[in-house]
């Protein structure tokens, strides 16, 4: 009796292969969000401090988180970056990890920080990176008693790199800013856990199946100009860093309020 040997047409091949993919597809729509913006590599800068010696850094700055930056979690972790890292505001609410290099002064363990603010001249100038610190933050960085006379340096080598963001107990939340009104919305981002940049923002509209694309216009803040907009409103970020995105249903109600914050019940950890 011979033996029978399959015939591989382009039919079975075409329905092998769509079976292959359906099979998989939950293993393959479920990769995007694993991606994480750790980096394992240091790269060089420098660092400067500025406000009160053990202070929080300043209130506001140039991404518009406002008072924000004086309580927790941001309290102590602030700080301002050279243009080459605050993108344009879109380097806003990125997190690094900052150390310093002098064995003698300087302890081991790392800064971590939250870009709130840019620094435009001095040393922020001419395409270098560099971090002006909150005293607090900078002081970190010495050896236990030593934060005092690292600040007396001024002007610091150090090494640094991206680390991903962290608000334990915390979900995204979307502030109204001030001068909303159903015809020019504007949001900003808070707490977002792993990349915190936003590269992109849409927002869906009540009883409507269609993503609206919001403007970046400074800082950390987002608008769209339509209307009247009827809420409530769903909202969906991608991140910058690593396309990651994240789709919150009916967070901002439809008796919105400027001046208000949403929160929703999702983070991206």
């Amino acid at each position: 009796m011979g033996t029978h040997s399959p015939k591989f047409t382009f039919t079975n091949i075409f329905y092998f292969v769509l079976a292959t993919v359906v099979f998989f597809q939950p293993f393959m729509a479920f990769a995007g969000p694993l991606r994480h913006v750790v980096d394992t590599h240091w790269y060089p800068a420098t660092a400067t401090w500025y406000g009160s010696p053990e202070g929080d850094g300043s209130t506001g700055g140039a991404c518009g988180y406002g008072s924000m930056v004086d309580v927790r979690p941001f309290r102590a972790r602030v700080g301002a970056v050279s243009p080459i890292l605050f993108k344009n505001g879109e380097g806003c609410g990125a997190c690094y990890k900052v150390k310093c290099l002098d064995r003698s002064i300087c302890s081991r363990r790392a800064a971590t920080v939250i870009i709130t603010d840019e620094c435009p001249g001095g040393y922020c100038s001419g395409g270098r990176v560099h971090f002006d610190l909150s005293g607090a933050a900078f002081g970190h960085m010495a050896v236990s008693g030593y934060g005092g006379s690292l600040r007396d340096r001024g002007v610091i080598s150090v090494i640094y790199r991206r680390t991903p963001c962290k608000y334990p107990g915390k979900n995204i939340a979307f502030h109204v800013n001030e001068g909303s009104t159903p015809y020019w919305l504007s949001l900003l981002v808070e707490f977002e856990d792993g990349d915190g940049d936003v590269g992109s923002m849409r927002i869906r509209e009540a009883r409507s199946n269609q993503w609206l694309e919001m403007t970046h216009l400074w800082g950390a803040n987002w608008a769209i100009i339509g209307g009247p907009l009827q809420g409530p409103f769903s909202v969906k970020l991608t991140t910058l860093s690593t396309g990651r995105a994240l789709s919150a249903r009916d967070v901002i109600p439809g008796n919105w309020s400027p001046k208000a914050t949403y929160t929703s019940r999702l983070n991206f950890y």
